[in-house]
């Protein structure tokens, strides 16, 4: 199994969800993991598990506030897609060629344009 160090920021969508699912009311000091790096740096991290990779994701300030705040943001984020793809749907926004009236003016076989 790997195990990868990782700063939640870089965490795709899917391996987010799991580490809300894995701390749905956030973590305790008993979750936490502290590695030491041989430049003697200190880091801490949580542990979340997918099937091939467990990812330790780093311990930030804003951490805390990702988690109390990720389903309101995935929620966010499908409504603006989700209007997104209304507006290029629909009909009103779709031309054909029908629609517009040739411009005699605009005619390259006119060689006096005015």
């Amino acid at each position: 199994m790997k195990r990868i160090l990782i700063d939640y920021k870089k965490l795709d969508h899917s391996v987010a969800a799991v580490l809300i699912d894995s701390y749905p009311d956030g973590y305790g000091d008993d979750d936490i993991i502290t590695i030491r790096k041989p430049n003697g740096e200190v880091i801490e991290a949580v542990e979340v598990k997918t099937e091939d990779t467990i990812y330790l994701v780093k311990i930030s300030k804003s951490l805390s506030n990702f988690i109390a705040n990720f389903e309101e943001t995935i929620e966010r984020e499908l409504d603006k897609n989700l209007e997104k793809e209304a507006v290029l749907d629909s009909d009103e926004n779709t031309f054909n060629d029908s629609d517009f009236e040739a411009d005699p003016d605009l005619d390259p076989e006119n060689e006096s344009l005015y």
